[in-house]
C-alpha cells in the first residue's frame, strides 16, 4: 500500500490536532474523509483538505476510498464506530479509553478475536513518550532491581462544569492505568480511592483531588494523584522506587529565567504541548504498522485491562473499600 487513505470520526479538539498532524506532518497517511454529528464543524477541517465529509460514522467507515479509521469521538461513542470498523474489516486507531465500561471493551475483544485479525490499536500516547521510553528502558534493564512502588501525579489546570467525579478516572487517570502496567510488566489486583481535603475551586459535584491506589499482583503499589483544578499548570510526574534506585519522568525542557528580582521555570498549560512529540510518534507508527498490515501498538487487550481497572477504581469512588481488579490471562491472540 503506497498511501494510506483514512477517514477520521469525530471533528473535536484531539480530532482537528490529529487531522493536522496526518496532513502536515506525517508521512504515509492522506485523510480522505471525516466526519461528525456536527457537520458544519466536519466541513471546516474536512473542506480545506479536499476530505470528503460525513455525518455518521457508518457512512465514513463504509466508504471504499478509505482504508483505515481514526476515531476521536467521545469515549461513550467508540464502541460503535469500532464495531462498524470490525465489521468492515478495516483497521483503527481509537483514541483512549477503549470503551467506557469493561463491558463493553470485552464486547469489543471478542469481536475482534472472532474476526481472527487484529485491526484495534488504542491512543495511549504515553507508550510514545521519549520520558516514558527511557524509563521502560531502565527497568527492562535490570540494573535497578525490581520496582517496588510508584509515585505518579496527574495535575490539570482547571476542567469545565461537564467534568465529574468519574471521569477523574475515566478520561484522566486511565492514561497512568496503561503506562503504570506496561512500564512494570505486572497485572492488576486490586484498586482504592482517597478523597483528601477537597480543593473549593471546583463544582459541587465533584470530587478533587482524589488519591488512587493500585496494587500488584506481586505487591508493587502505585499511587496516582489526580487535581484537576489545580491552577498552576499541566504537569506530569511519574517516581519508579526500586531495589537498587530511584528513577524519575524527565521534565519536558522549559527555559527558565530571571526578571524582577526572582528566577522562573516556566510549567507547561496544555496537554497538547506536553506530549505533542508523543501523539506525532504514536501516529506516524500506526500508520506505518497498519501500511504492513500489523498492529504493534497499545491493542484492545490492553484497552480492556484499562477499563477493567477504571471500573473498579469508580467502584472505589463510593465505597471507600479496597476493590478487586479481576481481568483473567491474556489471550495467545493478543501476544
Amino acid at each position: 500500500m503506497d498511501l494510506l487513505r483514512i477517514g477520521v470520526v469525530g471533528c473535536g479538539a484531539i480530532g482537528r490536532e490529529h487531522i493536522n498532524r496526518i496532513t502536515n506532518k506525517l508521512s504515509g497517511g492522506k485523510v480522505v474523509a471525516v466526519s461528525d454529528l456536527y457537520v458544519e464543524g466536519a466541513h471546516k477541517v474536512g473542506d480545506p483538505i479536499g476530505a470528503t465529509v460525513y455525518s455518521n460514522s457508518a457512512d465514513l467507515v463504509h466508504d471504499p476510498d478509505v482504508d483505515a479509521i481514526v476515531c476521536t469521538t467521545p469515549g461513550f461513542a467508540h464502541q460503535e464506530t469500532l464495531r462498524q470498523a470490525l465489521e468492515a474489516g478495516k483497521p483503527i486507531f481509537c483514541e483512549k479509553p477503549l470503551t467506557t465500561s469493561a463491558e463493553e471493551s470485552l464486547e469489543i475483544v471478542e469481536a475482534e478475536m472472532a474476526g481472527g485479525k487484529r485491526l484495534i490499536q488504542v491512543g495511549f500516547m504515553r507508550r510514545y513518550d521519549k520520558g516514558y521510553m527511557q524509563i521502560k528502558e531502565m527497568i527492562d534493564s535490570g540494573e535497578f532491581g525490581a520496582p517496588l512502588y510508584l509515585r505518579c501525579t496527574h495535575w490539570n489546570p482547571n476542567v469545565d462544569n461537564g467534568y465529574t467525579t468519574e471521569m477523574a478516572v475515566h478520561d484522566t487517570a486511565i492514561h497512568e492505568i496503561d503506562v503504570i502496567h506496561w512500564l512494570v510488566g505486572d497485572d492488576y489486583e486490586s484498586a482504592r480511592i482517597l478523597m483528601p481535603k477537597q480543593t473549593q475551586n471546583k463544582n459541587p459535584e465533584l470530587m478533587d483531588p482524589q488519591l488512587m491506589y493500585i496494587t500488584c499482583k506481586s505487591g508493587i503499589v502505585a499511587g496516582i494523584e489526580v487535581f484537576v483544578n489545580c491552577h498552576f499548570g499541566y504537569e506530569i510526574n511519574c517516581q519508579i522506587v526500586c531495589e537498587e534506585g530511584v528513577i524519575d519522568l524527565p521534565k519536558p525542557a522549559m527555559p527558565s529565567y530571571r526578571k524582577a528580582g526572582g528566577q522562573t521555570t516556566p510549567i507547561e498549560q496544555s496537554w497538547k504541548n506536553r506530549f505533542t512529540h508523543a501523539y506525532d510518534r504514536e501516529l506516524q507508527e500506526w500508520i506505518n504498522s497498519t501500511r504492513k498490515g500489523e498492529v504493534n501498538g497499545p491493542n484492545a487487550w490492553d484497552g480492556l485491562i484499562a477499563n477493567v481497572t477504571a471500573d473498579a477504581l469508580v467502584r472505589a469512588q463510593t465505597s471507600g473499600q479496597e476493590e478487586p481488579i479481576q481481568v483473567g490471562p491474556r489471550p495467545d491472540f493478543y501476544k
